[in-house]
This record gives C-alpha cells, structure tokens and sequence, in this order.
C-alpha cells in the first residue's frame, strides 16, 4: 500500500528531522508500504493558531492530491491534528492523525491519561482536540515544555540539546504521575521521533507513547479493513462528503493576497 505522510515541517528546515523520519516509517511499517513524506512551507515554527490554521489548508490540498495521485491512505503527523474533519469530508481514502490516534491508543494502555506539549501557547488547541474527539474523562492532564518547534528540531543530532529536552519532558511528566496519570503523550511528532530510541521509555512506571508507530499501524489496519468491508468513514454529521464542485473551488481559491 502507498501512504502519503504528512509533516507540518519542510525538509530545508529539518533535514535531521527527515533524514531519521523516513528510515523509521520503513521499520514500523509491514513489508510492501511505501511512504511519500511531504511537508509545508513555511514549516510549524512558532505556536500559535493561526500558523496551524495556514498549515491546515495545505495539508486539506495535499489529502486531496494524495486522493487523486492513487494513495491508499493519508497520515496527518501533527499531533494537533489541523484540518482533520476537514479532509476527512473531502477525500474517500482514511485519513489518519497523529493526535487523535495516539489518545485513542493510550485509552487502552491507561485511565489516565496526560499530555507533555512543546509550548504553552499549544494548550488551549489540545484542549480543544481533547474535547471535541469526547476524551476530557481520560486525557485528564496537560502540561508544557517552554520550547518553540525549531528548538526541538535542533536536537536532532546532538546529544545535549535531546538530554535536556528528555529532561523537561520528565520534569513536566512526574508531578502528573503523582497526580495519579497512568500513561504519557509528548505533543508531538518531534518529540516522539526524538524519544523514539528510548526502549520502554516510561517516567514513573508510566510509559510514554510514541504515536509514530501508531498512525502507522492505524493507517495500514484502515486500508485493509477497508479492503475487506468496503466501508469509510461516515457520511452524515461532522464527515458529509464535499460536493465535487465544492472541492475544485477550495482548490483553485488563492492562498494569500
């Protein structure tokens, strides 16, 4: 099966990022899946919602594309899971993302679960994912790290800068756990891939979920369920496919001034 990933950082600007990406999808991923990794530019560098919303429309275009170009699914690797509904209304094939799947999956590893963002300003938008996917009775947690993208992009490839951001992560993490949290989320893909060399990695007995490999597996699972029931996402409320003509306007609609 084709997957295309979806990064919301470019290869110009995170090449280390890239560069362990890509090997690391062909690992967790079965034998006869191929990626095409693609990222926006400008990249997710500062946190704020109006740089998700921006991003958000590019990666709409992208599922669309990947629709088009003969995908079988489309992987959203942004944990603040930017225009999900969205592409889910205009495209057939599974869109999967990385924040929505990741809480899905804690759900059955804890009853409690909490989330380590990079930056506060990301909060108030996880707060709202967490809402809108009906998960705030589990995700009951959230904390941050003080860093921007760019900082935790840095630490690829240098040991000190990935030890001190492991180091605020569990600083951030263990009041959590005292507050009797039973599995962890990093709020993100970089974070994740980062800590992805950690076997077992856990603070205070609680794991720490990579969600990488899980949008993987997700992704997979939902092509081939597809396979076998013919069936998608649902077509009523929040999922109603987009009219065709709807979708070529969106399309052809300039992206800034």
């Amino acid at each position: 099966m084709k997957i295309w990933y979806q990064s919301f950082v470019d290869y110009e600007n995170a090449s280390t990022y890239w560069d362990r990406l890509r090997p690391y999808l062909d690992d967790v991923s079965q034998p006869g899946t191929t990626f095409h990794v693609e990222g926006i530019t400008p990249f997710d560098s500062y946190a704020h919602p109006l740089v998700e919303f921006r991003c958000a429309r590019e990666m709409i275009v992208n599922a669309i594309r990947a629709e088009r170009e003969g995908f079988d699914a489309f992987i959203v690797g942004h944990f603040q899971d930017s225009g999900l509904y969205e592409a889910r209304a205009a495209v057939d094939i599974p869109v999967i993302a990385l924040g929505e799947a990741t809480m899905l999956w804690a759900c059955q590893m804890g009853q409690r679960i909490g989330a380590v963002t990079i930056n506060p300003r990301f909060i108030p938008g996880h707060l709202h994912q967490i809402e809108k996917y009906g998960l705030s009775k589990r995700v009951t947690n959230m904390e941050a790290m003080t860093f921007e993208p760019g900082q935790v992009l840095a630490a690829f490839g240098d040991a000190a800068k990935t030890e001190a951001v492991r180091a605020e992560f569990d600083r951030q993490a263990m009041p959590m756990i005292k507050a009797g949290v039973d599995v962890l989320i990093p709020g993100g893909g970089l974070p994740m891939l980062l800590f992805s060399q950690v076997d077992n990695h856990n603070v205070g007995g609680a794991p720490v979920l990579n969600g990488i490999p899980i949008i993987v597996k997700m992704a997979e699972m939902a092509v081939e369920l597809k396979r076998l029931t013919g069936q998608s996402v649902s077509r009523t409320g929040d999922f109603s496919k987009v009219p065709e003509a709807v979708i070529e306007e969106f399309l052809a609609h300039p992206k800034g001034l």
